[in-house]
């Protein structure tokens, strides 16, 4: 029984990509940024090398660190979740999906409107948190939908609890999911229910729910899946996949929840892959530009691993890396095209360096390895350099490669 935990600490960038201009994301560095907030502490994560991936040692270096280190340049044209999770479960997307910086066009919204019967607000990018506040009290009053977007290919969908009660905001995101095809397929439609009394008070819940566009080819869970292993998503792992490739999806409500399901998941028999996005770090702190709340969360998953590390058997792995990053220290409230970092723990893995990846499905190829199964995907397999044990006879052999 062999297992391996990949852990997506959501947009814990590792400085600017190469193309990072491209995207308006010059000397975007998320790591950097919340270093030197007060509080910040991960001693667990630097004994393990983080600061002696590639662009990092100003974070201080391990002397001996205790897991594999490295970093991973995104080769997909884009910065956002969906693409990013595609690319390290094997899936390039050479084109970016849709945005709307001038908003949705008129004939898409009044499709949306009356097939879900209600009108719309906004229809522009906005910070979630301050659409709220601007359009709450017209929404309460009108019953109207405040649909928004940002930087990234989302459409967005907020609604007062009270008005509209969580499962019916669903419904409403499912049928924009069906319209959303074509020329507008969006990566994501967001439900973003909230509550409150008056603008002083109206705050996002915890009901967040993502509704994603499938993958265009198969990905890393549904080749595991098929392959008879057990995929297990914990967070938004499922919904960012579309519900495809999935053994059991376990949902959480913000990173502490998340960190509880998968410690006690380390404590279960298993063979196959633990999937788990823990995405406080995005929504709650990059998203709105508070340096000292990322790094207090940065620290508290440092705090964890702990309790967790001693879970992992002969044949387990854990994988921690991230999808994109979101520097809260920028002007912006985007995401940021930055590398991330890749750390590889495990009773069988040598703490050597791993280098600059070439690109994200790097970790598609080397999960594929650890559990024998052999892997159609573009990347390259790191657990070669940094494991001596040989993958279960089934994954033997070179890689396909597209």
């Amino acid at each position: 029984m062999r297992r391996v935990f990949l852990i997506v600490l959501d947009s814990l960038g590792a400085g600017a990509a190469p193309d990072a201009a491209d995207f308006g994301d010059a000397g975007a560095n998320t790591l950097r940024s919340i270093s030197g907030a007060p509080g910040f502490d991960i001693p667990n994560l630097l004994a393990m090398g983080l600061g002696n991936i590639d662009g990092l040692n100003f974070l201080g270096r391990a002397a001996q660190p205790t897991a594999a280190y490295g970093k991973m340049r995104e080769r997909s044209r884009g910065k956002d979740t969906t693409i990013g999770h595609w690319e390290l479960a094997g899936v390039i997307s050479p084109r970016p999906l849709p945005t709307y910086p001038q908003g949705f066009p008129a004939d898409l919204l009044a499709a949306f409107s009356a097939r879900c019967g209600r009108g719309v607000l906004c229809n522009r990018p906005y910070s979630g948190t301050q659409v709220i506040k601007d359009y709450c009290e017209e929404h309460l009053r009108t019953g109207r939908l405040i649909v928004y977007t940002s930087a990234d290919s989302v459409f967005q969908i907020a609604a007062h609890e009270g008005l509209i009660p969580p499962e019916e905001l669903y419904g409403i995101c499912r049928m924009a999911r069906e319209l959303l095809t074509g020329e507008h397929a969006v990566g994501r439609v967001i439900a973003r229910p909230f509550v409150g009394s008056s603008a002083a008070d109206f705050t996002r819940t915890a009901n967040r729910r993502d509704f994603s566009l499938a993958a265009p080819a198969k990905a890393l869970p549904d080749l595991l899946c098929e392959a008879g292993r057990d995929v297990i998503a914990v967070g938004k792992i499922s919904d960012i996949f579309a519900g495809r490739g999935f053994t059991e999806s376990v949902r959480t409500h913000g990173n502490r929840e998340g960190m509880e399901v998968t410690r006690a998941l380390a404590g279960r028999a298993f063979d196959g892959l633990c999937f788990v996005n823990l995405v406080d770090f995005d929504m709650l702190y990059g998203h709105r530009n508070d340096v000292p709340g990322y790094a207090a969360a940065l620290s508290e998953f440092d705090r964890w691993l702990p309790s967790f590390l001693p879970l992992l058997g002969e044949e387990d792995l854990l994988i921690l890396t991230a999808d994109h990053g979101c520097d809260p220290g920028d002007a912006s409230t985007d995401h940021t095209r930055e590398y991330v970092p890749l750390l590889v723990y495990g009773k069988a893995v040598a703490p050597v360096a791993l280098g600059v990846r070439g690109c994200f499905a790097d970790v598609a190829v080397s999960v594929c390895r650890w559990l024998g199964v052999p892997s159609p995907f573009p990347g390259d397999d790191f657990l070669a350099c940094c494991t001596g044990r040989e993958p279960p006879a089934a994954a033997q052999g070179k890689n396909e490669r597209k």
